[in-house]
């Protein structure tokens, strides 16, 4: 066998073995999309499917009646979700701009300004990792309980204005950004205030987008604190609203599933707008980690 025929044999041989290593990894995250997304589908098969079908029990893909009345009793008769919607928003909104503001103020401090202690702070924000947050139920709740927050949009978002996880991710990205930008902008004149708010954030887009949108959905799925803190039902968020309807509803399937899904529907629409932002800065960040 010649060189050229050796050469040809072993090229085919890795090119096949990419091909099936192609195949088999597009099979694997197929499956796992389809094995994720059938829970989603049998939520919303649930939900459309009238009680008579479901009390005669078996299995359906595809329900043989479909009924919108659930959706129509929820978005429509009683639109208390609307207002359970809006409290959610609002407070995973503030939420989100709090933690973004205080986070990357505190760890440009860390980072970019010299003053002393800082390695200890950060030791400290990191050894606060190790504690679980259920720890602190008892002093929060004294604590807030005193400032006369109790029952408020307050109660549930001053708590959380500030993390671990954010001041991690953005010290580690504004490690990263080249200290010669911070001279050349302190040669014309900026002071460490335009520093930040014209040079560091605009360069942390990436890991600022993808931490708002953690923080967003962790808080908007919050749910043992608000119901904690909040005895009105008008102030609900949709994790306690939609318990409280499964609750009452306890015997019809339908009625719950429509619940659900009226609340996980705005999260996976946010995710489906800003994956692309996500997905770049997770690359990005385990690419300069």
């Amino acid at each position: 066998m010649s060189n050229a025929d050796a050469t040809q044999s072993l090229t085919e041989r890795v090119t096949d073995r990419d091909t099936l290593y192609r195949i088999g990894l597009y099979v694997v995250m197929y499956g796992l999309a389809i094995a994720f997304f059938v829970p989603y589908w049998r939520m919303f098969q649930l939900s459309v499917t009238p009680m008579s079908v479901l009390s005669q029990g078996g299995f359906h893909w595809i329900p043989p009646e479909i009924t919108l009345a659930v959706w129509q009793r929820y978005l429509v008769d009683e639109p208390i979700i609307y207002q359970w919607a809006f409290n959610t928003l609002t407070i995973a909104s503030i939420t989100t701009a709090i933690v973004l503001l205080v986070d990357s103020m505190i760890a440009f401090s860390i980072t970019r300004l010299d003053w002393p202690g800082q390695g200890l702070i950060l030791g400290v924000i990191m050894a606060s990792f190790m504690i679980p947050g259920y720890v602190n139920i008892i002093p929060l709740y004294t604590l807030i309980n005193d400032l006369g927050l109790m029952n408020s949009y307050w109660a549930i978002i001053l708590p959380f204005a500030a993390g671990p996880l954010g001041v991690f991710l953005l010290v580690q990205f504004f490690r990263d950004i080249p200290e010669e930008l911070e001279e050349a902008a302190r040669l014309d004149g900026f002071s460490s205030l335009r520093i930040y708010a014209r040079i560091i954030l605009p360069l942390s887009t990436p890991i600022l987008t993808a931490l708002g949108l953690f923080v967003f959905i962790w808080s908007w799925n919050q749910f043992l604190w608000p119901l904690i803190v909040l005895n009105d039902d008008a102030l609900y968020t949709l994790p306690v609203g939609v318990v409280t309807l499964r609750d009452v509803n306890a015997l019809a399937p339908n009625v719950i599933m429509t619940s659900l899904a009226l609340a996980s529907l705005p999260l996976f629409i946010i995710f489906l707008l800003f994956q692309d932002k996500l997905i770049s800065s997770v690359q990005m960040q385990a690419g300069t980690g």
